[in-house]
């Protein structure tokens, strides 16, 4: 993977000052780069931790003078033993005793780190929906954080942030810049955050909603009810692997449930198993899920409902390792197979979901056929990203698009009304979906056509394709009426094929 610089603003000072001096200085004397978190607690010395050590901040236990000073200097705690800093991302937590006193905080450093997604960002950009998997402290959090700002900012997207305990955008009624212009709903207790997430969707629009810590049965079927609206979500969830996810009864409904089958004898023998199986109950709320194994490593199961289906018949869910700065690798066996996306391979240049501006279409519909032909590609709000543009066939001579849009640099498509299914027919046509075929043969296809058509345009002579059915030909003339040139089938079937001519 291509390495990226990450960057971090955590305003430590801005905690670090609720501390008597004596801590403070202490603290001083190790790097504040790898502070996870100060513990305070009522008789023991204060101790820091960091991430490869817990360090002592003084000899001499905390007494209760010093405890109750840091309380008051933090504020108020909610139902959740919360507190916050107004402005930064730090999370204070309170252990009472029986009588509800405070006898010990927890104060959790808050970092905004930028440049933590690219690991799984083809699958953030893709519109699918993303579950991150992993145990505390791997940066689920600060991933949810990051995913929000690049989809508000980078691709113009409806973002809503469910936050309980104020977690992602941090403290106070603005939420911390870290999350760009995504718009953020508060969650009084954790106990509402089912009810927000649903209020989020009948309230507000959303095109993305991410939320941290699904976590019970109701905030499982707030999920489902969301991504059955046809919503993008970027959640967490408890588990540290798919597998843990799976055997949880609360929990597994997120990647399609379990249920227990009995099959006929016959049946049985034909698979080879007993006639008590559990197989999958539904589609997966979550398309994909990632487990996050440390912060430069993570195992992406980018097809969750497949992967649950290998893990119920005891077989691996084979997941792609990802690792900063190292080629990808398998778990358990082959890697899995790819979608069949049948793509140009030069739409998006590099390798990523072909970005597509919408100009005087419903950029709604757009996104729905998008989904609907599982293609890999996403809207984006300004055409400086495009990889190509959709509009009326009426609007193509716009002064305006023609200033947006250079047609020479991002090619133009048109449909004649704005409607799905001349939508959905354009996307195919460009996206080169042909039912029915093996996609290596429609890879090949596209592939050798493209090499034929840089040779025509490049020397001026003729080329003369591989033999196709009638289907793939017309493919094949798509591809070349694109690029500006002309072709005409010639030969007989089954040896009938295409020539294309320079112009």
């Amino acid at each position: 993977m291509t390495a990226t610089i990450q960057t971090a603003i955590d305003d430590l000072y801005l905690l670090t000052r609720l501390l008597p001096a004596g801590i403070e200085s202490a603290l001083a004397r190790r790097d504040p780069a790898d502070l996870l978190e100060i513990i305070l607690d009522l008789g023991r010395p204060p101790q820091a931790r960091y991430r490869d050590a817990a360090v002592r901040l003084s000899e001499r236990p905390l007494d209760r003078a010093t405890l109750e000073s840091i309380v008051r200097a933090v504020g108020e705690f909610g139902a959740d033993n919360r507190a916050g800093i107004e402005g930064t991302l730090h999370r204070i937590s309170a252990i009472r005793n029986r009588r509800g006193d405070i006898i010990g905080l927890t104060l959790r450093v808050g970092r905004a780190v930028f440049g933590t997604i690219e690991l799984i960002r083809d699958q953030v950009e893709s519109g699918k929906s993303v579950l991150l998997l992993g145990p505390p402290g791997v940066g689920k959090t600060t991933k949810l954080r990051e995913v929000a700002r690049v989809l508000a900012d980078d691709f113009g997207k409806r973002v809503v942030i469910i936050d309980t305990s104020n977690e992602i955008a941090g403290d106070g009624d603005v939420p911390h810049p870290a999350v760009g212009s995504a718009r953020r709903l508060m969650v009084p207790s954790p106990e509402r955050q089912h009810a927000v997430m649903i209020e989020a969707v009948e309230n507000h629009m959303p095109e993305v909603i991410v939320v941290d810590e699904i976590g019970t049965a109701n905030e499982a079927m707030a999920a489902r009810t969301i991504a059955e609206r046809g919503v993008q979500l970027i959640g967490t969830a408890h588990g540290n692997t798919l597998e843990n996810l799976v055997l949880n009864p609360t929990l597994c409904d997120l990647v399609g449930g379990v249920q227990t089958v009995t099959l006929s004898d016959e049946e049985a023998r034909l698979r080879g198993t007993q006639k008590t199986v559990s197989e999958r109950k539904g589609p997966p709320t979550f398309d994909v899920v990632v487990e996050i194994v440390s912060r430069d490593t993570v195992i992406v199961h980018a097809d969750a409902g497949r992967a649950v289906d290998a893990i119920l018949r005891g077989a691996s869910p084979r997941g792609i390792r990802r690792r900063q700065d190292a080629a990808e690798d398998t778990e358990g066996g082959e890697p899995e197979e790819p979608a069949p996306v049948r793509g140009e391979p030069s739409l998006s240049g590099n390798g990523r979901p072909a970005r597509i501006y919408v100009y005087a279409l419903s950029r709604d519909s757009v996104d729905r056929v998008i989904r609907d032909l599982q293609l890999e590609a996403r809207t984006v709000r300004f055409p400086d990203q495009a990889d190509l543009v959709l509009t009326l066939r009426a609007r193509e001579d716009d002064p305006k698009l023609r200033r947006l849009v250079d047609p020479g640099r991002v090619p133009v498509h048109a449909v004649k009304k704005n409607t799905t299914a001349q939508i959905r027919a354009l996307l195919r046509s460009v996206f080169n979906i042909v039912y029915g075929e093996d996609p290596a043969t429609v890879d090949d296809l596209v592939r050798e056509t493209e090499r034929a058509v840089r040779r025509v345009k490049a020397d001026g002579v003729k080329a003369e394709l591989s033999p196709r059915p009638s289907a793939l030909r017309r493919l094949q003339h798509r591809i070349v009426t694109r690029h500006g040139l002309v072709a005409e089938s010639v030969g007989v079937e089954p040896e009938r094929r295409l020539v294309i001519y320079p112009v």
